[in-house]
């Protein structure tokens, strides 16, 4: 078996293209970089530029899965140019993609496409799952809503469409972690905002098993993929600083001071998603990291 993958040598994408070259299923990506393309067997590189619709003949030889996890950071300044960026990151890649695969002899049968679980508006008390029809009425909200459908008109095409909905990713190198880890390892770290806004993490091993899990069972739907035991910001940043070893002293930093600092970033970090994972389980995914504590202790 063959897969394609976009944005194969970002986080999730490096940990993904792993899983599958150790369970013997080879992997194409595609990339901007065209120093970052390999020629092995079991993993091939091929140059695309979105912006000047190019991609690499070749790409989608023996492919039967395309999984896409292209797209910008959001954790960078919404400047409203870098807000278009994030935004057309993840459309125009799918469109790209959506016209090769339209004028180009293929086997693709499978697209499965990285979404995020910010599409849920904020709560702090209602659990969010799958068939929620509520989007979140704020740009991360907008961000998932054209992301999906630039996912769902691969169906036209007659290939079946399976979206992840991502959680906040805990990895040791990159992601949520990573930015979390800095103020506290200063002994400045401290809950944001109320601290008890939800936070539906997942740990890298098993959102990269997940997109493993769909391209093995040719999944389809939307699929939340968080661990089964959300926490809040307060118990997050408390059990971080425990595994760390460093204490949480100060007070939490007020909504209005993260909207001065972060503007409309702040939503990131001030939202609340509690959110199930029941469907991911219930078609026989099993999680590998359930809990907050065996999770950070994996990566700190």
């Amino acid at each position: 078996m063959r897969v394609l993958i976009t944005g194969a040598t970002g986080l999730i994408g490096t940990e993904l293209s792993r899983l599958c070259r150790e369970k013997g299923i080879k992997v194409n990506y595609l990339t901007t970089s065209k120093s970052k393309i390999e020629k092995k067997d079991d993993y091939q590189g091929f140059f695309w530029d979105p912006n000047s619709q190019e991609i690499e003949s070749g790409c989608l030889e023996g492919v039967q899965t395309i999984v896409h996890l292209a797209g910008a950071s959001i954790a960078e300044p919404w400047s409203d140019s870098y807000k278009r960026k994030i935004i057309k990151s993840r459309t125009e890649t799918a469109k790209l993609l959506y016209k090769t695969l339209e004028k180009t002899s293929n086997q693709v049968e499978n697209f499965i496409s990285a979404s995020a679980i910010g599409v849920y508006p904020s709560s702090l008390e209602k659990l969010y799952f799958e068939d929620d029809q509520q989007v979140a009425d704020n740009f991360v909200g907008e961000v998932v809503r054209k992301w999906e459908a630039a996912a769902d008109q691969f169906e036209e095409l007659g290939i079946d469409v399976a979206k992840i909905r991502v959680g906040l990713v805990l990895a040791e190198n990159g992601g949520m972690l990573e930015k979390i880890k800095k103020p506290i390892s200063l002994n400045m770290g401290a809950a944001l905002g109320s601290g008890k806004q939800w936070q539906s993490w997942i740990h890298i091993k098993d959102l990269a098993g997940i997109f493993l899990f769909a391209i093995e069972n040719e999944l389809t739907g939307v699929y939340n993929a968080v661990a089964p035991n959300p926490v809040t910001n307060k118990e997050m940043t408390k059990e971080l600083a425990q595994k760390m070893g460093k204490s949480v002293w100060l007070p939490n930093v007020p909504k209005f001071a993260l909207k001065t600092l972060l503007g409309e970033m702040s939503q990131i970090v001030l939202s609340s998603q509690l959110v199930s994972s029941k469907k991911i389980e219930e078609v026989g995914y099993n999680f590998e990291y359930t809990n907050l504590s065996r999770a950070l202790g994996d990566l700190t």
